[in-house]
């Protein structure tokens, strides 16, 4: 699944298509992705002018006039793609959203897998509303902190990995930069999370910062179905210190690295450096 460096990339692709622009017309090509589309929704998208491209966690929003926001996730394989003249002629057979602009643009959603989700509420409710419900701090945000984790961890009592994949915790974090924030932070995946508050927080909430500074700079990662809104990749996954790397030395003291499964989900770790 797309974790926060590769939404925000995409939503910075759907910016530069969408800001400013009209949908002129909005096709679907299904009832549903993970849940039926909301009723009219075409109609009730189409001649809406865009006023802003946002993210919250691992949704993007569109605010629109007329004081609606489309609301949308990726899922685990969906991929937004901006077409200009070069527009394919047929829809393929996992195309099941297509947004067309006032200047001939064309936004293909697909989803193979069909997870994404696109719903409509009213722009001033978003915040309040039960996609959002209890969603924690954004990490990238200055008001993101040690105290603010330390805070979130509190009497947790389970470990840090899973702690920080809880979006109640903190926004927008998945396997990937968890496991690549961890190994900077020195901190071991197997660590109880209430045990983080404090001095480890101190050395986490900067790691988590810099992995996802770093990630997005390089457009996010691009593993199995993501790719940019222009069709580029990403190439973050070069710059894996664990994550992925399992057998292989640590960067830091030789180590080899260790994989384990927590909550389902493989963890990748230094034994040595992560305590």
């Amino acid at each position: 699944m797309p974790e926060l460096p590769e939404v925000e990339t995409v939503r910075l692709g759907l910016a530069d298509a969408l800001l400013g622009r009209t949908l002129t017309r909005v096709s679907i090509n299904r009832a549903d992705l993970r849940k039926p589309f909301p009723p009219d929704f075409a109609g009730r998208l189409a001649n809406r002018q865009v006023k802003g491209v946002r993210r919250r966690a691992k949704y993007l929003l569109l605010d629109l006039n007329g004081g609606e926001t489309l609301i949308m996730h990726m899922g685990m394989s969906g991929r937004f793609t901006v077409y200009g003249h070069n527009a394919p002629r047929d829809d393929g057979k996992h195309d099941h959203v297509i947004f067309e602009t006032d200047d001939f643009k064309r936004v293909v959603f697909t989803d193979p897998r069909r997870f994404g989700l696109m719903s409509l509420a009213a722009t001033g409710e978003v915040d309040s509303h039960p996609l959002f419900a209890g969603i924690g701090p954004e990490p990238l945000d200055k008001t993101f902190t040690a105290a603010q984790l330390s805070a979130g961890l509190k009497g947790k009592r389970t470990p840090i990995k899973a702690a920080l994949l809880d979006q109640r915790v903190v926004a927008g974090l998945g396997n990937i930069y968890v496991c690549e924030a961890l190994f900077r932070a020195g901190i071991s995946p197997r660590r109880l999370a209430s045990s983080v508050a404090g001095a480890r927080a101190e050395r986490l909430v900067p790691a988590i910062k810099s992995v996802l500074q770093e990630a997005l700079a390089a457009g996010g990662s691009s593993l199995r179905d993501y790719a940019h809104a222009d069709g580029e990749l990403g190439y973050f996954q070069h710059h894996f210190r664990v994550y992925d790397r399992d057998g292989k030395p640590c960067p830091k003291c030789g180590t080899k690295i260790k994989r384990i499964v927590q909550s389902g989900r493989s963890t990748f770790f230094c034994p040595h450096c992560q305590r």
